[in-house]
């Protein structure tokens, strides 16, 4: 089951779980539709070798995703219990985030017996140092400030790419220091604009009349909030972000009178090939979560720590973010202004 957003490299997990369940454990594989709805729904299909045929290089999900969350349904785990009953299946690998894998580690209490694959393009899940689609987003990202750069120098302005990160800003991080953007801003650090105006001024001064900044999409300023862009909430109480770029070019520009112009790169950085970073560590995850499978490992989450394949239980990923470290943020803030 694939739930939550897209990201890059969820088909490579479920073509490395399909593969293996079959050609090492003679198992049957199905596929739940939409998410949790699939399940709710008892929406399944057969996965077999046909199904994931030329599956790898694919984005998004042969099985589509939803943010449903069965608890806010009616009668929603009883609901639940009664297809697992009734299609007879025996555990079900959860690919998704930490409100995908949330429910997981509650639908446990009921005996139902899941293993959980980190799945985010945020990488803000506690116990892994990556989660698949994490590195395309940020290569996608790193490429879009290499070409913005070239744009801004030659009009001498100020270009802000506001990318993906609700909670944690570890796609504006990596792609800020990759990309070489002259301010970062991060949703664990609330920003000062006057201070953002001072790093764009210490260019100019250094006659470099342009300036490049990435911004997480849940950056606020200091004493603010966040800027959402619709008032409406999904079944896991998540608002809708979005505008803090053009929030910070009318600032910058009343500030320091330099034209400044935004780009939000929204779901480009979800779409498309993944990377073969993504591809590997989606393998990786596919692999061991049907070994978890058949070790009864029920309740835990295959992560990756170093280079080892590790297991963590459901109830220390849920709820608890990865967040940059204040010390990571400042050897980035080196490379500011």
């Amino acid at each position: 089951m694939t739930g939550g957003g897209d990201a890059p490299g969820t088909n490579a997990v479920i073509r490395a779980i399909v593969r293996k369940a079959i050609k090492q454990y003679d198992d049957e594989v199905l596929g739940i539709r939409d998410g949790w709805h699939g399940l709710l729904e008892a929406n399944f299909t057969l996965l077999d070798q046909e199904a994931i045929t030329a599956i790898l290089t694919r984005g998004g999900s042969i099985l589509g995703f939803s943010r449903t969350n069965p608890f806010k349904s009616e009668n929603g785990v009883q609901r639940i219990l009664k297809n697992i009953e009734k299609s007879g299946i025996d555990a079900i690998i959860v690919i998704g985030g930490d409100d995908t894998l949330g429910v997981a580690c509650k639908l446990g209490d009921f005996e139902v017996r899941c293993v959980g694959v980190p799945k985010t393009i945020d990488n803000d899940l506690s116990g892994t140092d990556y989660t698949f689609g994490f590195n395309t987003a940020v290569s996608i990202a790193t490429d879009a400030l290499d070409r913005l750069r070239t744009t801004a120098e030659a009009h001498q302005r100020v270009i802000i790419l506001e990318v993906m990160g609700r909670y944690t800003g570890w796609i504006a991080f990596e792609s800020g220091l990759a990309g070489g953007a002259d301010v970062i801003l991060i949703p664990e650090k609330p920003f000062d604009v006057s201070e953002i105006c001072d790093y764009i001024s210490q260019r100019q001064k250094r006659g470099r009349n342009f300036s490049v900044v990435v911004v997480s999409e849940g950056a606020k300023p200091k004493g603010g909030k966040e800027i959402i862009y619709s008032e409406g909430i999904d079944e896991f109480g998540n608002v809708r972000l979005g505008g803090v770029g053009y929030y910070l070019g009318r600032e910058i520009e009343k500030c320091i009178g330099i034209e400044a112009r935004v780009v939000v790169l929204g779901h480009i950085q979800r779409g498309g090939t993944p990377t073969a970073f993504d591809r590997v560590l989606g393998t990786r995850f596919g692999l061991a979560a049907i070994d978890f499978v058949h070790e009864g490992k029920f309740g835990c989450m295959v992560g990756i720590q170093g280079n080892r394949m590790v297991s963590v239980a459901l109830k220390d990923v849920a709820g608890k973010r990865k967040t940059v470290s204040p010390e990571l943020y400042a050897m980035a803030s080196v490379f500011f202004g």
